[in-house]
């Protein structure tokens, strides 16, 4: 399988993404349904090709990321939440929706962040993982709206009310999107890895 890095960056650039350089992960995992060939041996994901996953790594190997937790609800209930953020390592993040985490197709936007920024995303992290803010529903917030939540909190992305950025970043590509646009004005490093032939994936 092909492993391709694409680096938005000049040589002198990337100099500057030295060991005291604090970058936040923003991990894809893209959106796929099997290929008929495969379609007895391939499983079924929710969303399909414009599903996916999103998550963000503060630190090393620990993905912080949203989903459901007990019976989905269609509609968002203040009263009745079954939702959690969660912690996953890379591998299980990867294969959170089913096979090995080295045959998906992912996207990794490594965004540089002060030290105030960092210690901000600790504290969202923390009270999110103890108390979620919000349930998760399919016409409310799910991973990819939960992961702009709390970019917008940070100053990296424009910051909404819950309700609005549910309805503008719907699935995971709405987010991606932006933050591959940023990546190419602001010279952020991007990685990119190919997913299994057996799928159908989605394009950028």
């Amino acid at each position: 399988m092909r492993f391709r890095i694409t680096i938005l960056l000049c040589f002198i650039s990337l100099l500057g993404y030295s060991q005291d350089t604090t970058c936040l992960k923003v991990h894809f995992l893209y959106g796929s349904k099997p290929l008929k060939k495969h379609k007895h041996t391939e499983k079924k994901w929710f969303g399909g090709v414009l599903g996916g996953h999103v998550g963000i790594e503060g630190d090393s190997d620990k993905i912080v990321n949203f989903g459901p937790s007990g019976r989905f609800h269609l509609f968002s209930r203040k009263d009745n939440r079954h939702s959690m953020y969660a912690i996953h390592s890379f591998d299980n993040f990867y294969a959170i929706l089913g096979g090995k985490p080295d045959s998906m197709k992912k996207a990794i936007v490594y965004i540089p962040v002060t030290p105030q920024q960092k210690a901000r995303f600790d504290s969202i992290a923390t009270a999110y993982l103890q108390h979620t803010p919000y349930d998760y529903a399919f016409f409310g917030m799910r991973c990819s709206a939960a992961a702009y939540d709390i970019l917008g909190q940070l100053g990296i992305v424009t910051n909404y009310r819950h309700s609005r950025i549910y309805k503008k970043i719907f699935y995971p590509k709405k987010l991606r999107r932006i933050l591959l646009r940023k990546a190419s004005e602001n010279n952020w490093l991007i990685v990119k890895h190919d997913g299994s032939r057996k799928r159908k994936w989605e394009k950028d």
